[in-house]
């Protein structure tokens, strides 16, 4: 008796139920094997057009409404071709993980975050502050070792919901357009998402879709940050802090990430020449360069409780 094809286990009726999960599982080990594309990457193309956009409609009266139609035109027409082009049987499978792949940052952000842990440990504090610039929003010109650690780690878990679990959320429910969906929804957040003048009315819509669809991702990757350490701590620390930051999904991811690691985070911080006091997040003791390896290896070992949970769920349906 012949041993089925690939393709012929993909197309074939029940076993189709781990289409999705194992090309979840295919997307995520892309993006850990290649990373981000170093050139021709979607996202620079739809950034470079999504700052364009802006120039242009960003002006005038009626701003919120310009930036509900500048999110629109950028995102819904991206997401629909997505649907609409995507064939069946194995080429479909093979399409929608390539989809989750470039909508996943996983090894984009590892990579980052180790060359500030790497700058740390050699004494490097003025390149670890201008690596971990590029990782934040914040002023990072007189931060000492402790708080580019902090800062560093800060990212890393919340930068692990908008840059893995985020995007792997919706890919489970609908598939590579949704994970599209995500990415170009959450791109438009970091770049127009601002309490500013230039974007408080223009970047209305833009936060508040991001806010949305990261609802539900946000609470499942705090679960899953207090899996994997301190759980009753995480789970008290994001009940009693996650309230008191602004930021409705970012408050309970670093909140339960801080407390699983026993770590505390948030505090002062300076963002575009003006000082902001942040409430205390987690707890336990201060941040230190060896524990943004810890805050790594937290992220890494929530996407693979992911992954086995899509892989069970697509057995269970099998």
């Amino acid at each position: 008796m012949l041993t089925p094809s690939f393709s012929q286990f993909l197309v074939a009726g029940m076993p189709a139920a781990l289409s999705l999960p194992l090309a979840a599982i295919a997307g995520a080990g892309l993006d850990r094997l290649l990373g981000e594309p170093r050139r021709w990457h979607p996202l620079v193309g739809f950034g470079a057009l999504a700052g364009r956009c802006e120039a242009a409609a960003n002006r005038g009266g009626w701003r919120r409404l310009r930036g509900l139609l500048a999110w629109s035109v950028l995102v819904l027409p991206p997401v629909a071709l997505a649907a609409w082009a995507i064939p069946t049987g194995l080429a479909g499978w093979a399409t929608n993980a390539i989809l989750l792949y470039l909508a996943l940052g996983g090894r984009s952000l590892g990579e980052h975050a180790k060359r500030v842990a790497t700058d740390l440990a050699n004494g490097d504090l003025a390149a670890a502050r201008e690596h971990v610039g590029w990782m934040v929003s914040r002023q990072t010109d007189d931060l000492d070792a402790g708080a580019v650690a902090a800062a560093c780690i800060e990212s890393t878990l919340e930068n692990g919901n908008d840059a893995v679990f985020g995007a792997l959320f919706w890919f489970a429910l609908l598939g590579g357009p949704g994970a599209v969906l995500f990415r170009l929804a959450n791109t438009l957040d970091a770049m127009w998402g601002y309490r500013n003048e230039r974007f408080a009315d223009f970047g209305w819509a833009a936060a508040r879709a991001d806010d949305v669809l990261n609802y539900v991702p946000a609470r499942l990757t705090a679960v899953s940050y207090a899996l994997g350490g301190r759980t009753r701590a995480a789970l008290r620390c994001w009940r009693e802090q996650a309230p008191r930051w602004k930021s409705p999904n970012a408050g309970p991811v670093m909140a339960a990430g801080a407390a699983s690691l026993g770590l505390v985070l948030g505090g002062a911080a300076i963002y575009h020449g003006r000082m902001e006091e942040r409430p205390q997040l987690g707890e336990g003791r201060p941040a230190g360069g060896a524990d943004i390896v810890r805050a790594l290896c937290l992220v890494r070992g929530s996407l693979l409780l992911w992954l086995a949970i899509l892989l069970a769920w697509g057995l269970a349906r099998a």
